[in-house]
């Protein structure tokens, strides 16, 4: 089985590398297609995303660049990858694991001149007795620099692009999680900051970006959006703590704090009100409400089901109105 493909448009470079030092000359890697079903997603458009039954086969091309200013050799790879202390970490150079033993390319080695690129087909072929459930690696591309003239020790420079494939029968497991506080906090230079516990609920691994807001502050002050440190991923039923880093010149509060938080494209967002700590530590932990409270979503729902059962009598009504005035018509 081969997924239908849909060629993406992103941009982003997923590592860069500089393999001589020089400003400017970096090696880079990034994904060219995404499966149709995750068009919309935006990790799917940076990482090889997708969910498949054993014994099926997917394709996904990658684009190699070389910005230096010479020809640079390139090793093309599959290697282990996994989620630690809410981190994507990669195995030691070439360690292998399950997932990238089934990756295999059109081409793993060549030659890529100055500033150009090339195209490589990455094929992902899922044995009929694979392991279940989600798995990881990363596709990278390596220029390895010879030992200089003053000494034996050579550089390895490596670009990369994740991968995140779940295998299983049926359908794919739910992408989901909730932020279950929010805890203000001071760090030893003086600086606030907000540490967020995220819940992933869900059955697929999560990478969370975010901004924070303030508002409704001392001399009603507003401030941000704040955008959330990068580099947070939780594991299915995982939890993990998320920063938010502010300027030092806020005021300790209390404050309006609005946390929109996202992985894909599922978004959470929930509301608080908060004091930072004037010394440097941790305040007090605040239990965290969606800005459209649960009692209010079960109100609108009544009122639209009651609304659809009201429109759906006067149809009823109405349609018995007009057959008997059909059946009083024939009388006469």
């Amino acid at each position: 089985m081969v997924a239908a493909l849909v060629q993406s448009a992103a941009t982003t470079t997923c590592w860069s590398a500089t393999p001589d030092g020089k400003p400017g000359d970096s090696i880079g890697i990034k994904l060219l297609d995404a499966p149709t079903n995750r068009r919309d997603d935006p990790r799917a458009k940076t990482y090889i995303i997708d969910f498949l039954p054993p014994n099926s086969v997917i394709q996904r091309r990658v684009e190699v660049s070389n910005t230096t200013d010479e020809t640079k050799s390139f090793d093309v790879y599959a290697a282990a990858a996994d989620i630690r202390d809410a981190k994507f970490v990669f195995g030691n150079a070439r360690t292998a694991n399950e997932l990238s033993s089934w990756v295999s390319f059109d081409r793993t080695h060549f030659d890529l001149p100055a500033h150009s690129t090339t195209t490589v087909l990455a094929t992902i072929t899922v044995p009929l007795h694979a392991t279940g459930g989600e798995q990881y690696a990363v596709i990278w591309a390596e220029v390895a620099a010879p030992p200089g003239a003053s000494g034996n020790i050579g550089m390895i420079n490596r670009v990369g692009v994740r991968i995140y494939l779940d295998v299983g029968p049926g359908g794919e497991p739910k992408t989901d999680f909730e932020i279950e506080s929010i805890t203000p906090a001071r760090t030893d230079d003086g600086r606030p900051e907000i540490r967020a516990q995220v819940h992933n609920t869900g059955g697929r691994a999560i990478d969370v970006s975010g901004t924070l807001s303030l508002s409704d502050g001392p001399g009603a002050l507003s401030a941000g959006p704040f955008n959330l440190s990068v580099g947070t991923t939780i594991g299915p039923g995982g939890r993990a703590e998320v920063k938010v880093l502010l300027d030092k010149r806020l005021p300790v509060g209390p404050w309006k704090a609005e946390l929109s938080l996202a992985s894909g494209l599922i978004t959470r967002t929930v509301n608080a009100v908060i004091t930072f700590p004037s010394s440097p530590g941790v305040g007090e932990t605040v239990t965290t409400q969606s800005p459209y409270p649960k009692l209010l979503l079960i109100g609108l729902a009544g009122l639209l089901a009651v609304a659809c059962t009201a429109l759906l009598w006067i149809g009823i009504l109405a349609w018995r109105r007009r057959r008997r005035e059909r059946e009083e018509a024939k009388q006469w």
